[in-house]
């Protein structure tokens, strides 16, 4: 089967899954180009198509690549040249998406350390939210192994995690090009384990990681309550350190509030330097948008950040899709939008804001603990399912300020002391205990993260 035939049948599936809309706005003119070992590149007309597959899709992609195509594990995408009669929307003479050739190194991971060199520090923003953990990086590149060792990076989701942590290995690899260095997330580390253990290759696993100089690792958390990935990530921990190699984790969440980590591996989580990357405030939200759009050679209306930036209230990668959102749809008809028709764009894309429910309060609880939420309501003295439910009382009676016999009601009809004892308890622990603060931290903003 050609390739054109083959990305046909993609495509065909590929609707199935989406809207007619979205389909036609995203899909149209692109095509299968080239296939080299485990990837393939996809040529699409323009960069904010491009950046929409990446964003949006590129799940769906793969997975409907790989029924066809099962050795295939990356997708990347490149710029065709552009016909000099296509519009543009930006004030330089000439665009330099034209330019672009149609390579793999338009998305190119590096197959020896997984690193993606579209991460560096020159487009990474520093606002007042990062700024402790970009210091950290840059003096974690100048002393590497022997300052800050682990770091351990944390924050939510779409805060800039990743693009910090490669950015450190990329700088890193680009400085002393004889170290070696490995980038993985947490899951696909697990899933190389696996499949090291049922071919009989852990020897061959172990030595890879263990030799390296600087071990990246994204999304730690997804080691919580696996116990074989555990005991890899320890002695591996173990290995690298003692050879002053340098160790990276990055979480969405701090080593104390990880649920199910084995007390010696939380330890070695918190023997380096431990920091969190918050929310960015507005002045840095501009400042972001203003680093993308000068990426893209394009120019944007002051009113039209001002206006993102507000929209928009605590994550970079939202930000960013909002500003590709609106970018696609300048391009698509030829003009400038207005700052009515931005908001019009963008008000079918935002979750309309809601209150959070009692319900939704247990089962952010219950996940966290992984505990099922009807058990919560249960009569029962499980350790575990008292202590679960003891603070969802609380965080129903504190955040949202719910009366004790409400609270009581939503238990299964529990008496208003019982609520009132379980407050108090958690209350008074929180003082003494820094794991809890930070549990209940996590806790709370996965709640608001809801709305």
């Amino acid at each position: 089967m050609d390739t054109k035939d083959l990305w046909r049948q993609i495509l065909s599936e590929i609707e199935l899954e989406i809207s007619p809309a979205n389909f036609a706005t995203w899909f149209k003119n692109t095509d299968l180009r080239e296939k080299q070992n485990d990837q393939m590149l996809i040529s699409v007309p323009n960069i904010f198509v491009k950046e929409w597959l990446e964003d949006k899709y590129c799940k769906l992609i793969l997975k409907t690549t790989r029924n066809h195509l099962p050795e295939i594990k990356m997708i990347n995408y490149a710029i065709a040249i552009q016909s000099p009669a296509q519009p543009q929307i930006h004030k330089s003479e000439e665009s330099h998406h034209a330019k672009e050739q149609l390579t793999f190194k338009e998305s190119y991971v590096d197959p020896g350390t997984n690193l993606n060199p579209k991460y560096t520090f020159e487009n990474f923003v520093v606002g007042a939210f990062n700024e402790l953990a970009y210091a950290a990086g840059q003096a974690i590149i100048k002393n590497l192994g022997l300052l800050y060792n682990p770091f351990f990076v944390y924050g939510g989701v779409g805060l800039g995690k990743t693009h910090l942590i490669q950015a450190i290995g990329n700088t890193v690899k680009k400085q002393k090009t004889s170290i070696k260095i490995q980038y993985i997330s947490a899951e696909k580390f697990f899933k190389e384990l696996i499949e090291a253990i049922q071919h009989g290759e852990t020897n061959l696993f172990k030595d890879k990681y263990r030799a390296c100089n600087l071990l990246i690792v994204d999304d730690i958390q997804f080691i919580s309550g696996k116990n074989a990935i555990q005991e890899e990530i320890f002695h591996t921990f173990n290995a690298l350190y003692e050879n002053n190699n340098q160790i990276i984790f990055s979480s969405d969440r701090p080593p104390a509030a990880i649920h199910n980590l084995e007390e010696r591996v939380r330890s070695r989580f918190e023997g380096g330097l431990i920091v969190d990357i918050n929310t960015p405030d507005f002045e840095t939200k501009l400042a972001i948008l203003k680093s993308k759009l000068r990426e893209k050679n394009i120019e944007v209306k002051q009113e039209i950040l001002e206006y993102l930036a507000k929209t928009i209230k605590d994550n970079i990668r939202e930000l960013e899709g909002a500003l590709n959102s609106i970018l696609s749809r300048s391009y698509l008809f030829s003009k400038e939008l207005t700052l009515e028709e931005v908001q019009k764009t963008l008000s079918k894309n935002i979750k309309p804001k809601k209150v959070i429910t009692p319900k939704e309060v247990i089962q952010c609880v219950a996940n966290f603990y992984d505990i099922p939420a009807k058990n919560l309501l249960e009569k029962t003295r499980r350790k575990e399912i008292v202590r679960a439910r003891q603070i969802a009382m609380y965080i129903l009676r504190e955040d949202f300020n719910a009366s004790l016999p409400f609270i009581g009601q939503k238990f299964g009809g529990k008496d208003h002391t019982t609520v009132l004892y379980a407050c108090e308890k958690i209350k008074n622990e929180i003082k003494i205990n820094e794991r809890l603060r930070e549990e209940l931290k996590y806790l709370k903003e996965q709640l608001y993260n809801i709305v």
